[in-house]
């Protein structure tokens, strides 16, 4: 059969061309010998008659097959446009389909489309026609689609993409979960027990988390006396998120039965990391879970960079211990004798904690003959602090240590040891160039860590089961040299943060803090200033009363107040309103959302200790402690901020543990 192209004209033009030629030789043979002339002439009109029949039998059968292949592509296109598993769809300017392939039909209940809107098909398909995007995914029913949309014509091409995705779900759902159980103060509570009592806590202990592995599918292998290795996958730690981790409530409840307060801390580590890799994230999330107190679970996912954290409801035991802080302290002796000079740094709009704690660390370097300096920046302090600073200024040589963050910037040398109070966060200092401008810095907090932490530091003295920063420094100061001496304004500043961050030694206090107390009152802490820093003008306390005359009760037993719109509070005024809360008769948490001078949303919350208020200021990127915490944020509104806590605040009594 014949190509379909044009070899049969190209061809036709040669023929002709030979037949001239040859009529020509014809002419001349006619005149030199007529007879074969004649014979040739015989030839060459059967020659010309037999061309003519086969070319025009070759035309005759290429218009029959340029006919017969018209017909068949044709007719599948029509099938293929019809029948291929591909659905298609023409919609007009108002979003009506005015065509769709019967493939379409099988994926929703109407026989046909046509004349339906878009809607009928997708509620948030038309949002993303109009955000002109050129390949988008669609769910309709069960059913997964990508969709190609074709702007200019106003046409879809829709995919069945179902099994691929139920694929990638399947290979999502068995990704390898590794996690870590520890047992909290489990070497504390069995030092001193005989060998049948700490069989009996092992039995019970191993009886709970066996069964809890049995029932979800774990595979549970004890590695040490207070450590397990968990492996998953990540179908299971979805079941085991939803249920919030009920395995902290059943060892929290059963053991505390028989007065042991022994809880659990679990690490575990998600992502498409190798094995080892995983086994390294798995023990950062463990060692995150204990910096923040334990009886928590900590979730590392490296695919999404988040963390996320389930329990810490209770108040952590406290576990720190004397040698601890005699070790700090000497190791804190030497860093401090190795540096050139010491800059001290507390956070941004610093407390009675961060400056009482700054100015302990100060004591430390001088009582070393290093020179040192806290930062503090004038302009971003509160009325009470400003007491306080009014004070440092009457001490002439007290307050030459005190220096700007400019200043600061000017003088710090790679060989500066920077010690950071009451704050772990770089995002929170004082100044935070200084941190890159030096290879020394040392943290020093009370909060429980978060996931933001300052890169490689030098040495980590942080401990949630401290009431105050000021108290951990105080304690580092009982074990530097002897010559060091405290005078009165500098005890009683160190004083004023334990009095300010414990409300009066009422919240997270422990004999520890009346130690430290015992200690700076020896030293000549004057109580009666400690009163005059902590008074209030009569215009604040208008402002914090017009707050909680806002408050609202939530779920019988949570204060919320909300601020009015278009007023601002300063963040010292929202503080001072959720403690006020929390005095009242019933209340067990209180939060206060308003409108900061700074033009963001501030939100203030304390507890008693029955709610960990620290997991849900994190939930709306903040943080703090079990029982006091905060977080400011932008481009939201003071009702729209109210909506979204009280969602959070029903996630984390509906979850049954905390998230």
């Amino acid at each position: 059969m014949p190509k379909f192209n044009e070899k049969p004209v190209i061809m036709g033009r040669h023929i002709i061309g030979i037949y001239l030629l040859s009529f020509v030789l014809l002419v001349f043979l006619f005149y030199y010998h007529w007879v074969i002339g004649l014979i040739m002439t015989v030839f060459f009109t059967l020659s010309l008659y037999y061309s003519i029949k086969r070319e025009r039998a070759l035309v005759n059968q290429t218009e029959e097959y340029i006919s017969t292949l018209s017909y068949r592509v044709k007719k599948v296109g029509e099938e293929a446009l019809l029948e291929m598993p591909i659905g298609i769809m023409l919609y007009n300017d108002e979003y009506q389909i005015e065509w769709a392939n019967p493939y379409m039909s099988q994926f929703t209940k109407a026989y046909t489309l046509v004349g339906d809107n878009l809607e009928a098909l997708s509620g948030d398909i038309i949002n993303k026609l109009k955000e002109d995007k050129e390949v988008f995914w669609l769910s309709i029913d069960q059913y997964d689609f990508q969709v190609y949309n074709k702007r200019d014509e106003r046409l879809l091409y829709v995919f069945d993409r179902t099994k691929q995705t139920e694929l990638h779900q399947l290979y999502q759902n068995e990704k390898t979960v590794l996690g870590i159980i520890f047992l909290d103060n489990y070497e504390e509570i069995t030092q001193n027990m005989d060998d049948t009592a700490k069989s009996q806590i092992n039995s019970q202990v191993t009886s709970i988390l066996n069964n809890w592995c049995n029932k979800h599918g774990i595979y549970l292998k004890r590695t040490s006396s207070e450590r397990f290795l968990a492996v998953m996958n990540q179908q299971i730690l979805a079941k085991l998120e939803k249920s919030k981790f009920e395995i902290l409530d059943d060892v929290r409840e059963l053991i505390s039965d028989k007065n042991v307060p022994l809880t659990l801390s679990i690490g575990i580590g998600i992502g498409n990391e190798t094995l080892p890799q995983l086994g390294e994230l798995t023990q950062s999330s463990l060692d995150l879970a204990l910096g923040r107190g334990g009886d928590q679970v900590v979730i590392k996912d490296d695919d999404s960079g988040k963390v996320r954290f389930y329990g810490g409801k209770t108040n952590p035991m406290e576990k720190r211990t004397r040698v601890r802080a005699r070790v700090i302290s000497h190791a804190l002796k030497e860093l401090v004798k190795e540096s050139d000079q010491v800059l001290v740094m507390g956070h941004k709009s610093p407390d009675m904690d961060a400056i009482g704690a700054g100015i302990g660390v100060l004591k430390i370097a001088q009582a070393n003959d290093v020179e040192s300096f806290l930062v503090l920046d004038e302009q971003d302090i509160d009325t009470g602090v400003q007491r306080l600073v009014d004070e440092i200024k009457e001490d002439d040589e007290l307050w030459s240590s005190f220096i700007d963050p400019d200043s600061a910037l000017d003088i710090v040398t790679k060989d500066t040891l920077l010690v950071i109070v009451d704050t772990h966060k770089p995002s929170l200092v004082q100044e935070g160039k200084l941190i890159n401008k030096t290879d020394h810095v040392v943290v020093i907090d009370h909060h429980r860590r978060g996931e933001e932490f300052i890169d490689h530091p030098t040495l980590v003295y942080m401990e949630p089961y401290a009431s105050s920063t000021a108290e951990l420094v105080t304690e580092l100061l009982e074990y530097q040299p002897s010559k060091l001496t405290l005078n009165m304004l500098e005890s009683t500043a160190l004083l004023a943060g334990i009095i300010v961050d414990t409300k009066s030694f009422t919240l997270r206090t422990g004999s520890r803090t009346f130690d430290a107390a015992s200690y700076l009152r020896s030293k000549g802490a004057d109580t009666v200033l400690v009163q005059k820093f902590l008074k209030e003008d009569l215009d604040i306390y208008v402002k914090r009363s017009r707050l909680i005359e806002n408050t609202k009760i939530y779920r019988e037993n949570i204060a919320i107040s909300v601020g009015n719109s278009r007023e601002t509070y300063g963040p010292v005024v929202i503080a001072q309103a959720a403690d006020t809360l929390l005095t009242m008769t019933g209340i067990e948490a209180s939060f206060v959302i308003s409108e900061r001078e700074d033009g963001r949303i501030g939100i203030s919350a304390r507890s008693l200790g029955q709610v960990n208020v620290q997991i849900i200021m994190e939930k709306m990127n903040g943080g703090g402690h079990l029982t006091n915490a905060a977080t400011q944020l932008d481009d939201l509104a003071v009702i729209d901020t109210y909506e979204w806590l009280k969602d959070i605040i029903d996630e984390y009594y509906e979850g049954g543990d905390s998230e």
